[in-house]
């Protein structure tokens, strides 16, 4: 079993293929002035910093400015969130988050000076990144599907799962599935990703909701066996993992994505800039590879497409959240 696969990558690349560069708006011919900040709500070294970097790295070049990463992490991002919401809305702070940034402040008590407004408080630029979420189990436990390890809890045998947190979207996801599976399946919440990887594959807990960057390697050595993706369809990156849907349970589809945001009041035509730049650095084969090689996919699109997404995730999960009555500690 091999995560990114050859083929893939190809496919990718080809979809892909770079497009002639159209001119910008001439009101955005002025921007920018300075160096522009790319402010990442978390820890250096992780998914949504490694793609900040790919972005920040393609996007200097074409703007003929410094384009840096600024690592603000805590409180699930929102530390972060909030910085680029109270920025100068002149296009030389961005915010690159992934889809938590949607859901934190409805798991977390957020102080007022650290609150901002999802829907309304920033100006959406593109959808970069696919991430799905993957559910996978200790070889030794003997699931080899979803239905095998919700038939396991049903004739009582006690069944955990790990997550990198409390709130997060493995936290909300691995409720919801329960909810709809009728079982109790025992959330064991972790300090981030890596812990809850390390204890999964020793079989301290029997599964975990994950990304599939972060288990590749184990799900090839056989170490790690995947069960499902939260995604609406297969993922490109592991083919033969089916959905929850597949499972039986439609109504459980929780795709995970990043997005480039900049505090509300940007200018729409460095905006529209910025959205055209980044789509075709996406389209790049080797970001596409850099990309793929952690377990997500490019986006792009319309800034609308963004917008679309952050509300969504935004009503949708926070309707889940409250029905669970799930919190962050």
């Amino acid at each position: 079993m091999r995560l990114i696969r050859r083929h893939f990558l190809g496919a990718a690349v080809l979809a892909l293929a770079p497009t002639a560069l159209l001119p910008l708006p001439a009101a955005a011919q002025n921007w920018p002035g300075k160096a522009i900040t790319i402010v990442v709500a978390y820890p250096a070294g992780g998914d949504t910093d490694l793609i900040a970097r790919v972005i920040a790295e393609k996007l200097s070049p074409r703007l003929k400015v410094p384009v840096v990463v600024d690592n603000k992490p805590g409180a699930a991002g929102t530390i972060g969130n909030s910085f680029v919401s109270k920025a100068a809305p002149d296009g030389h702070t961005l915010l690159l988050t992934p889809k938590t940034f949607t859901t934190a402040q409805q798991v977390l008590k957020v102080a007022p000076s650290s609150a901002y407004d999802v829907i309304n408080g920033f100006e959406p630029i593109v959808l970069t990144t696919y991430q799905p979420l993957i559910l996978v189990a200790h070889p030794g436990k003997g699931y080899k599907s979803v239905p095998e390890m919700i038939q396991a809890a049903k004739s009582g045998k006690g069944v955990t799962y790990a997550s990198p947190g409390s709130g997060s979207p493995m936290h909300i996801i691995g409720e919801w599935l329960n909810r709809e599976a009728g079982v109790k399946l025992t959330h064991v919440p972790y300090k981030g990703i890596a812990p809850s990887v390390t204890d999964v594959v020793a079989g301290h807990v029997d599964t975990a909701w994950l990304t599939p960057g972060v288990v590749s390697q184990y799900m090839n050595e056989g170490k790690l066996v995947p069960l499902a993706v939260a995604d609406p369809k297969r993922s490109p990156l592991v083919p033969q993992v089916p959905t929850l849907v597949e499972a039986g349970y439609k109504d459980i589809v929780n795709p995970s994505w990043m997005g480039l945001y900049a505090p509300k009041g940007t200018p729409a035509p460095v905006v529209a800039a910025l959205n055209q730049h980044v789509n075709e650095i996406l389209k790049m084969p080797e970001v596409v590879a850099k990309i793929t090689a952690v377990g997500s996919t490019p986006g792009g699109g319309t800034p609308e497409v963004l917008a679309k997404a952050t509300a969504e995730d935004f009503h949708k999960m926070g309707k889940i959240i409250k029905e669970l009555g799930i919190t962050a500690d």
